[in-house]
Formats: C-alpha cells, structure tokens, sequence
C-alpha cells in the first residue's frame, strides 16, 4: 500500500472541505487556469494519476482517474470520473493507453516519483503529453508547506516536496522533456490569498507551475 494511502483513506473528506475554504476557494481557480492551456489540445483520452476527489479532472475534462486510496475515489466517481483503484508506480494500463496524464501535487506523495513519471510515460500514446502541476520546494509556498509539516499538519507532514533541478532529472531520466509552462501564485504564502494573472513562462518565484512535457 502507498505510504500516503491511510491518511488520505482517513482524512478524504477533510480534505475535499479545503476547496471550499478562504484559500481553496481562491488558489484552486488559480490552478485551474494554470493547467487549462496545457491539458487542452492533447488528445483523447485523458488520465489523472492521483486523483483524490476529483476537483482538478472533473474542472479541466478529465474522464480517468487513479488514486491508491478509496475514500477520495467515492467523491471523484460522484463527480463524474471513472476511477480506478491503483498506484501511479504500477499503473493498471496497457502501454500507449491514454492522450493525456494529468498529476497535479502528487509526485510530493508519491512513494517513488521517478517511477510514477516512468509509468505516465509508458501509458502515453504518441502525440500525447503529461501535464504537471506542482508547488517547488524551494518556492515560499513549498517553504511554507514544509513548516505546516513541522509543526504537525496532517497532510503536508507527509509531503515531501520535490526541487526544479530534481523533477527536471527524473522527467529527463523517464523519457520526458518539457515544452511549455505557466505559473501562478507569485503573492506571499497567506491565509487570505487574492486572485492575480496566471503568467506563461516557469516562474520561480510563483508558488504553483504547470508544465507540459512530451516524449524526449
């Protein structure tokens, strides 16, 4: 079972709240808009590996999610998507099997991300592209992450989030390269976020980035 399976199987609903809270309420349509660009155009059809409950597939057309835990794939399947029980290290999908994989914030939770990303990249047809949405460790949003972990916070406590330099090696080292990127969420880390423009381009500043990466 992956490492992270238990929290999310215990805490689902706790975590699908965060969406409608004072932050996800304004970082989620950020996010959104960060990936919409990227995800649009790759062909049919498309998987997100970690699903959780569905918000990211559901938002940006997803029809396939993955998830290690049951209890986020009750509220994606309510939402719409055809979930699958399995982890993104062993993918249930013959090769070539999808257009289009989405992983937002997941890779920090992934048992072996390097593996994760071997896998998207062997389930991806030819023409397809794996869209990527991650908040960086050296960013002030992976830096504030990591001090809730500190301090107890169930979630990021578990996290364990990964540099530029690193998932740039493991994308190289899984046959990927990266051909476009959008950020967002270049404000300072608060409990009380404001809407800003989504920016094309990798940002290191910005909290959240979207990349696109395609066979090398």
């Amino acid at each position: 079972m992956s490492r992270t399976a238990p929290l999310f199987e215990r805490l689902a609903a706790r975590y699908d709240a965060w969406y409608e809270g004072p932050v996800g309420r304004v970082v989620f349509p950020l996010e959104v808009a960060c990936l919409r660009p990227l995800i649009q155009g790759l062909p049919a059809p498309a998987l997100e590996v970690g699903v959780g409950s569905g918000r990211f597939a559901r938002a940006l057309g997803v029809g396939y999610g993955l998830d290690p835990a049951h209890a986020p794939l009750r509220l994606a399947a309510a939402r719409g998507i055809r979930v699958v029980q399995g982890a993104g290290e062993r993918l249930p999908f013959r090769h070539a099997s999808f257009g289009a994989i989405l992983v937002v914030v997941t890779l920090c939770f992934a048992d072996d991300p390097a593996e994760l990303l071997r896998e998207a990249r062997r389930v991806l047809r030819r023409g397809g592209g794996v869209v990527l949405g991650d908040v960086f460790a050296e960013s002030a949003w992976g830096e504030r992450y990591r001090e809730l972990g500190e301090a107890g916070h169930p979630f990021y406590v578990a996290a364990r989030f990964l540099t530029r330099e690193r998932l740039t090696d493991i994308l190289r080292a899984a046959g990927l390269r990266v051909v476009r990127a959008r950020s967002t969420l270049r404000q300072p880390p608060t409990e009380a976020p404001a809407p800003e423009p989504v920016v094309e381009g990798d940002d290191p500043d910005a909290g959240f980035v979207g990349w696109l990466a395609v066979p090398a």
